[in-house]
């Protein structure tokens, strides 16, 4: 089926309105990108209200039409770039006042004497620009990274970008060569590939954000309220990856952590501050157990770490300096308050017939208990499992 070019014209104003409505019916349900999603709602709608400015160029000749369309569509697409790079909390104001400054400027100035020329050629430079830009922002955005629909999101915008740069620097000598018509052929191209984004582009950031959204809520569900580390489920189930992972390649320990005499310490001081004793035992374990550990909160003072490449005694040292660490910043005060607080540690290493991460929290459980028992405020070892000959 061929369409002529004020079809394809509609059918972008259309598609783009549709992805501004559906875009907008999104943002209810998404509060914590509401804003984005406003501004990317406005774009959709911006672009295509300068499609359809573009429409009256063949019914008003002059320029006037042909620079605001190319003005109003650059506004579209800059609105676009604002929106993505809010995604990321950045902004480019500034910069997108001086584009369309100078744009229009181009325009009042060579518009009367080089309007065709502009319209033909150099407006399709900043829309060039601003996509690779937005190209740009999706694919440097840390907060973006990991999720699937990214490259789907910077694939189209940097197609869009290179089609735009294509333009620009093939359509010069195609017209030289094969006369004016082959501005008309140009034109339907320059549109199927318009409609081609202005359907993809907003159904691709829709996705990208439904992820976004969908992370978050996976790993709040994996996350403590409170100190901000895993949780127990977290735990489990990166633990069992971490075993498959490095068990038959070196040692992997367990620890296992219960804070001493919490209940006194809510009870004595205050709930706050128990939570404050909470966060500044998960801050010193973090930054002692080093980044390769897998450190959660599994119960309401229990902490547990698993740690690779370390042997039993390598872990006993790497939990007593967190001992005494921990120890040391309770008493220099937590909101002004010395607070006595310390740990118990039940340490077990994995192997020698504690193969898997259950069996390993078994004993080390076991280890805490007599720890508990022994005094607190001390780490015990749990004894090697004997295996028995078949």
């Amino acid at each position: 089926m061929r369409f002529d070019l004020l079809t394809l014209y509609l059918l972008a104003v259309g598609t783009l309105l549709l992805s501004a409505g559906m875009t907008l019916w999104e943002r209810e349900a998404r509060p914590q990108r509401r804003r984005e999603l406003g501004i990317l709602a406005a774009a959709y709608a911006t672009l295509a209200f300068g499609c359809a400015v573009a429409i009256g160029r063949h019914i008003f000749p002059g320029t006037i039409i042909s620079g605001a369309s190319n003005l109003i569509l650059v506004s579209g697409y800059l609105l676009v770039l604002h929106g993505v790079a809010s995604l990321s909390g950045r902004r480019h104001r500034k910069a997108s006042v001086i584009l369309l400054v100078l744009l229009a400027a181009t325009w009042v100035l060579a518009g009367s004497a080089w309007g065709g020329g502009l319209w033909n050629y150099v407006s399709a430079l900043p829309i060039a620009l601003v996509s690779a830009a937005t190209a740009w922002e999706v694919t440097r955005s840390d907060r973006l990274r990991g999720l699937r629909s990214r490259p789907i999101v910077v694939g189209i915008v940097a197609f869009h970008a290179l089609f735009y740069a294509t333009r620009i620097f093939a359509l010069p000598p195609l017209a030289e060569h094969f006369g004016p018509d082959i501005l008309s052929v140009a034109a339907k191209i320059t549109m199927y590939e318009g409609v081609l984004y202005s359907v993809g582009m907003p159904m691709a950031l829709l996705a990208l954000i439904r992820e976004e959204a969908h992370e978050q809520l996976l790993n709040a569900s994996q996350t403590d309220y409170l100190t901000g580390v895993g949780n127990r489920r977290w735990f489990f189930e990166q633990g069992e990856k971490l075993v498959q992972k490095h068990l038959a390649r070196q040692p992997v320990s367990l620890l296992l952590f219960d804070l001493d005499h919490f209940k006194t310490i809510n009870d004595r001081f205050g709930h706050s501050t128990g939570d404050e004793v909470l966060k500044l035992f998960a801050h010193i374990a973090l930054r002692s157990l080093g980044p390769n550990a897998i450190f959660a909160r599994v119960g309401g003072e229990e902490f547990a770490a698993l740690v690779p490449g370390q042997t039993r005694m390598d872990a006993r040292a790497a939990g007593q300096s967190l001992s005494i660490a921990f120890s040391n910043a309770a008493e220099a005060g937590i909101d002004g308050v010395c607070v006595d607080a310390t740990v118990s540690i039940g340490l077990a290493e994995l192997g020698n017939g504690m193969a898997t991460l259950s069996s390993a929290m078994s004993a080390a459980d076991r280890a805490l208990y007599a720890a508990k028992a022994l005094g607190r405020n001390r780490i015990e070892l749990a004894e090697p499992v004997e295996q028995t000959a078949p």
